[in-house]
């Protein structure tokens, strides 16, 4: 198999490149050759595997290389929440141009590539015509509130029509909030779910910019990763549809992720965790959905992380264990 991984440079797309080579195999057959395309280079791990191909540049001038033909693609590229609010044309350029570009040249290069699309939880939005539920389920009618949710819905929609059409073979997952990612925010609105664990556990005081009270679906870089696997090798039928899926992940307020910190970390670990309210993050997050269902990923066998103390000990142990994790994570341990 010959596979592409947009956005395969970042923490995400790394993690899902380095699981992939550790399996050597999709859906029984062996990966030959797995191509990394990105803005930045990849991590030098994954370069000095001979089945990675590592691509730099802005996907936009990538046509070429996304009409060389490929089994699969796991299509994780995007500017994320932040970035879209401040900067409208780059989210469009970055999210919905780069898409249109990506599934033109899989029609283009005549093979039926299987595609899996991360979307995301910020589809999901109140409305006044279409109030929110507590629960968000996958049949829930999307109504994002953020020009980034509104994307992931319009490559959902492009990726479910090219299906229809025969042009590809894809499949779309919302994927939760990914916590504990390591190193410094970046410019998601929902960096600070993974910054009031990561920052205490380095030592380093911060501050959380929403109440207590926030609720939000909340999933492991692993369990995350498990879950694009598994919807790439899902049958057509086992997917159920061309519409998109909630991947699991965890229903957590913000104190029971701090109660959670002091359990696993000690009390003093949590005391570096203070509340200053940000009025543009909240503002944004509390257009989100506060809990998720998933009915249709634990058809295919998909389940939550176990407890959100489960998920800061994974990011424990993948400090001491795994590229990409600075040194200083666990300062704060000390």
């Amino acid at each position: 198999m010959r596979i592409l991984i947009t956005g395969g440079a970042g923490f995400l797309g790394a993690r899902l490149a380095r699981e992939i080579l550790k399996r050597g195999q999709l859906n029984g057959q062996t990966v030959k050759q797995l191509v990394i395309a990105d803005l930045f280079p990849a991590p030098a791990d994954l370069l000095a595997d001979p089945r990675v191909q590592g691509h730099a540049g802005p996907m936009l001038e990538q046509g070429d290389l996304f009409k060389s033909g490929f089994d699969g693609v796991f299509h994780l590229a995007s500017a994320v929440s932040g970035e879209c609010e401040l900067d409208f044309d780059l989210g469009l350029r970055s999210n919905v141009d780069s898409s249109r570009l990506l599934l033109d040249s899989i029609r283009a290069s005549g093979k039926v590539s299987r595609l899996v699309f991360a979307s995301s939880v910020a589809v999901f939005g109140p409305d006044a015509a279409n109030p929110m539920p507590a629960l968000v389920a996958d049949t829930t009618l999307p109504t994002p509130q953020t020009s980034y949710g509104t994307h992931k819905l319009m490559i959902e929609y492009m990726v479910a029509d090219y299906t229809r059409k025969g042009y590809i073979d894809g499949r779309a997952a919302r994927l939760m909030t990914v916590a504990v990612r390591p190193g410094k925010p970046n410019g998601a609105a929902s960096s600070f779910f993974s910054g009031i664990i990561r920052e205490p556990l380095a030592g380093t005081p911060t501050t959380c910019p929403v109440d207590a009270s926030v609720s939000h679906p909340i999933s492991s870089p692993g369990n995350t990763v498990h879950g694009l696997i598994t919807v790439f090798e899902a049958s057509r039928e086992a997917f159920g549809g061309r519409m998109a899926l909630n991947l699991p992940g965890l229903n957590v307020k913000v104190s029971e992720m701090l109660a959670a910190l002091e359990k696993v970390a000690g009390p003093a670990v949590r005391a570096r965790v203070t509340f200053q309210k940000d009025e543009r993050i909240a503002g944004i997050v509390d257009n989100w959905a506060k809990g998720c269902t998933f009915e249709r990923a634990h058809a295919l066998g998909l389940k939550a992380d176990a407890s959100y103390e489960a998920i800061i000990e994974q990011y424990i142990e993948d400090c001491k264990s795994r590229p990409g994790y600075p040194a200083e994570a666990l300062n704060g341990l000390k």
